[in-house]
């Protein structure tokens, strides 16, 4: 590959980069509502106590992920919790184009989620283990409020198809270029606080 065409594809790239970061800009009020949401679910999972149904729902869950993940080493871990988080996160985004139904329930759930697994740790380990959940929430958190910001601005305007596709289209951009490369950092670094701080 000659110099000019290196150049013309690092331009390219830094373009791409540069649309995707003016189109979070543009839909940060939605991205502050799922931020919303998603912090006032996470404070009730944390100091209202849940009802024995919800409490058995959440820690099944949680066992399963556990059980899903127990005896895999590094690099299966991190790719499992990668893979899991893009899942996620992309349907978060995708499926905003229900109204943005699906990204405020995302939002409610992992909230919640977050909040009660949170204060069960802190009942067993202390305070202190919290300091482990907020390296990788660092890259992982953004992520999710940005894909999940998005599928609900996706949502709001859904009747206007010529703003839907290009919501969308954006979105997709957002997506591989900022989301994807918040998570994989994310997955790394909860792969190996699991792996050898626990």
């Amino acid at each position: 590959m000659t110099s000019k065409k290196r150049s013309k594809k690092k331009s390219s790239l830094k373009e791409q980069y540069s649309l995707s970061w003016n189109f979070i800009k543009e839909s940060k009020k939605f991205i502050f509502l799922a931020l919303g949401i998603f912090f006032v679910f996470a404070i009730a999972g944390f100091f209202i106590p849940a009802p024995d149904f919800i409490s058995k729902i959440v820690l099944d869950y949680v066992k399963e992920i556990v059980k899903e993940t127990s005896g895999l080493s590094l690099p299966q871990l991190i790719s499992f919790i990668f893979f899991n988080n893009t899942k996620s996160s992309f349907f978060g985004l995708a499926l905003g184009t229900f109204f943005g139904v699906f990204p405020m329930i995302f939002s409610i759930f992992n909230g919640y989620l977050l909040g009660f697994v949170a204060a069960e740790s802190v009942k067993v380990n202390g305070i202190i283990i919290l300091w482990k959940l907020l390296p990788h929430g660092i890259f992982e958190l953004p992520a999710v409020f940005i894909s999940l910001g998005l599928g609900i601005k996706m949502g709001f305007q859904v009747l206007d198809k010529k703003n839907l596709k290009r919501n969308f289209i954006e979105s997709l951009r957002v997506f591989l270029l900022v989301i994807i490369p918040l998570l994989i950092i994310a997955a790394v670094i909860e792969g190996l606080l699991i792996t050898f701080v626990n």
